[in-house]
C-alpha cells in the first residue's frame, strides 16, 4: 500500500476490539523495541567502554539534563491529540482534526522556544552546579537544542489516534540503527564526548522530521494551510483542552523528575564518576521497563475510544484484563534484574561498571511498579480525572525527594532504593484510585 493512500483506508475502519487492539499494537511497538534493544545493549557498551567512566558521567549529565529540559518544555502533546482528536478522526472530519493538530504543533513550537531559552540559562549559569568539565558547556547546550525540537510529540498522538503503529515502529527504528552506526564510525574515528554527542543529536533530528513526514502524508487533508491558526474556535469547541494541557504537561514534569532527577542528584552529590556508574545500571533497569510506556502508548488511545463507544462493564474489563498482564510482567522483570544483573553490566561496561549490579535491582523494582500500574494512568485521563494522577506523581516526587536525602550517603544504592520506594508508593495510590474511580463509574451506569 502506498503511503499517499493511506488517509482514507485506515481512519474510518472498524477497530479491532479492545485487548486484541492493545496486543496487536503493543506487538508492533516490541518488534521495534525488541530491535532498538538489540542496538541499544551494543552502542551502550560501545559509548561506556570508549569513554570511561568519568567521560560516560559528562555523557550521562547532558542527556539526563536534555531529558529533563525536554520534559519542562513539552506538553505532551500526543495525549491531546489522542483525547481530543480520536472522534474526529474516527469521523474523518479532517477539518476539526487538522486544526486540533495545528494547536498543539504550535504549542510544540512554543515549548521549544521557551526551552532553548532555559538550556542557556542553565548551561551557561549554572553549569558548574553540575561538575562539567567547562570544554562541554556549548556542546551540551546546542545538544539540549536539538532534543528540544526533534522530540515534538504531535506527529507522534496523529500517528497513534490513526491507529498506525506499525509506521511509528519504522520511524522510531531510524534512532537505534543510526546510534549503533555512528557509534561504530565514532570507534575507528576516535571516541569523544562530542562526537556521541552530536550522533545522538542527529538521529534524534532525523526521526522528528520523519515523524513529521509520515504525518503530513497520512492526513494532508487536516494538515493542510486553510486550518492552521484558528486556534480560538478550536479551543472554543474544546474547552478542555488547556485543563488537559496544564494537566498532562505537569504529570509528565513530574515524570521527567523522577526519572531524570535522581541522575542529576548522583552527579552534584556523589560526582561525576557516580553518575556514570548508576546511569548505566539506570539504562537497563529503564529498557527492562520500557515496557510500560510502550504499553501506555497501546492502552490509552484504545481506552479513549472504548470509554465512548462500550458500557462500563466491558470498559472495566478492558482495564482488569490488561492490568494482570502488566502485572505479570513487572514480576518478570525483577526476576530479571536480580538474576541477569550482574552479568548483564559486566557485558556492556566491563568490569569497572559491575559494582552497579546492586543499583539496579531496586532500580527493577521501581521499573516492575511502574509496569504495574501502566493501565491507570490512560484510564484516569480517558475517564476525565487527569488531575488524580498529577496529585499522585506529586506525592511520589516528595517521597522520592526525601528518600534521596536521606539515602545518598549510602551512595547510588541509596539513590536506588529512593526511586523505589516513590515508585512503590505511586502503585499503591494509584491502586486505590482506580478502584474508586471505576465504583463510582460502574453506579453512576447502572443508576440511569
Amino acid at each position: 500500500m502506498e503511503l499517499a493512500d493511506m488517509e482514507t483506508d485506515r481512519p474510518g475502519e472498524p477497530r479491532r476490539g479492545g485487548l486484541l487492539n492493545i496486543l496487536k499494537n503493543v506487538a508492533w511497538l516490541m518488534g521495534g523495541k525488541g530491535f532498538g534493544a538489540v542496538c541499544s545493549i551494543a552502542y551502550l557498551a560501545i559509548l561506556s567502554r570508549s569513554l570511561g567512566l568519568k567521560n560516560f558521567g559528562h555523557f550521562s549529565l547532558i542527556f539526563a539534563t536534555g531529558l529533563a529540559l525536554v520534559a519542562l518544555a513539552s506538553f505532551q502533546t500526543w495525549q491531546t491529540v489522542v483525547k481530543f482528536g480520536a472522534d474526529p478522526a474516527h469521523r474523518k472530519d479532517w477539518r476539526n482534526f487538522g486544526r486540533l493538530v495545528w494547536l498543539c504543533g504550535a504549542i510544540d513550537v512554543s515549548g521549544a522556544v521557551v526551552g532553548t531559552i532555559v538550556a542557556y540559562v542553565v548551561y551557561y549559569g549554572f553549569g558548574g552546579a553540575l561538575d562539567l568539565n567547562p570544554e562541554f558547556i556549548d556542546m551540551a547546550f546546542w545538544f539540549n537544542v536539538a532534543l528540544l525540537w526533534s522530540r515534538m510529540t504531535t506527529p507522534n498522538g496523529i500517528v497513534r489516534v490513526l491507529d498506525r503503529f506499525d509506521l511509528g515502529t519504522y520511524v522510531e527504528a531510524v534512532v537505534p540503527a543510526g546510534r549503533l552506526i555512528a557509534s561504530l564510525v565514532i570507534i575507528l574515528w576516535g571516541p569523544t564526548v562530542g562526537r556521541f554527542l552530536f550522533a545522538w543529536a542527529f538521529f534524534d533530528l532525523l526521526t522528528g522530521a520523519l515523524y513529521w513526514l509520515v504525518a503530513w502524508r497520512l492526513v494532508p487533508k487536516a494538515l493542510s494551510r486553510e486550518n492552521f491558526g484558528h486556534f480560538r474556535e478550536t479551543l472554543t469547541s474544546n474547552p478542555e483542552v488547556p485543563k488537559f494541557f496544564g494537566i498532562t504537561y505537569a504529570s509528565s514534569t513530574l515524570d521527567a523528575i523522577y526519572k531524570q532527577g535522581p541522575v542529576l542528584a548522583v552527579g552534584y552529590l556523589l560526582g561525576t564518576s557516580a553518575a556514570g556508574l548508576y546511569r548505566l545500571a539506570d539504562q537497563l533497569g529503564q529498557g527492562i521497563g520500557k515496557l510500560s510506556g510502550m504499553l501506555t502508548r497501546a492502552i490509552f488511545p484504545e481506552f479513549a475510544v472504548a470509554r465512548t463507544t462500550q458500557s462500563i462493564d466491558l470498559f472495566r474489563k478492558l482495564v482488569r484484563q490488561v492490568t494482570v498482564i502488566a502485572a505479570l510482567a513487572g514480576a518478570v522483570v525483577t526476576l530479571v534484574a536480580v538474576f541477569l544483573g550482574e552479568p548483564l553490566l559486566t557485558l556492556i561496561g566491563g568490569d569497572a561498571y559491575t559494582r552497579g549490579a546492586v543499583i539496579l535491582i531496586p532500580l527493577a523494582v521501581a521499573a516492575s511498579f511502574e509496569l504495574a500500574s501502566v493501565t491507570y494512568e490512560p484510564m484516569l485521563y480517558s475517564t476525565g480525572h487527569a488531575q488524580y494522577p498529577l496529585a499522585i506523581r506529586l506525592i511520589a516526587v516528595s517521597v522520592l525527594g526525601i528518600g534521596i536525602l536521606a539515602l545518598s550517603p549510602m551512595g547510588p544504592i541509596g539513590v536506588g532504593i529512593a526511586v523505589a520506594c516513590g515508585m512503590a508508593v505511586l502503585w499503591m495510590l494509584m491502586s486505590a484510585t482506580v478502584w474508586r474511580v471505576m465504583r463510582g463509574l460502574v453506579r453512576a451506569e447502572r443508576a440511569q
